[in-house]
């Protein structure tokens, strides 16, 4: 009874996870994962002028633009991040979201001996490169700058 009580679990917290931003764009027309998974600040800077120029090119309405970092990337979602008000930018004006990789945060932190401070903006998956397969499977265009 508790495995089929935590298998209930599980798979209603993909779905619910997988579907979490389905409703904030009922009229977009596209829908776009742009992925980072490169340390490179010229990289993160290009994702997001990827994002702010699909933004500006489709309206805000009728694209939905979800930014999934992962590995090295992860540290465009880092709170220090020189492009913090950019991206603060772009989810409240924009209606882009940021996503940041479980496994990489974990990873990290044992090299980091501690848990780094992410961006209040960034909402955390269990994995991201999971979470890029889910978006894709509804949908999603993939980009990677």
């Amino acid at each position: 009874m508790i495995k089929i009580t935590k298998t209930i679990m599980l798979l209603l917290f993909v779905t619910l996870t997988s579907n979490i931003y389905a409703a904030d764009k009922p009229f977009a027309e596209k829908k776009v994962v742009l992925q980072i998974s490169d340390s490179d600040p010229f990289k993160q800077t290009l994702v997001l002028n990827v994002a702010s120029n699909l933004i500006k090119g489709y309206g805000p309405d009728k694209v939905d633009v979800e930014i999934v970092a992962f590995g090295p990337g992860l540290r465009l979602m880092f709170d220090e991040n020189h492009n913090k008000g950019r991206i603060s930018g772009l989810v409240d004006n924009g209606g882009v979201r940021f996503t940041a990789c479980g496994n990489t945060i974990k990873k990290v932190s044992k090299k980091l001996g501690g848990k780094p401070v992410m961006n209040k903006k960034a909402n955390i998956v269990p994995g991201g490169a999971v979470r890029i397969i889910d978006l894709v499977s509804q949908g999603y265009v993939l980009i990677k700058p």
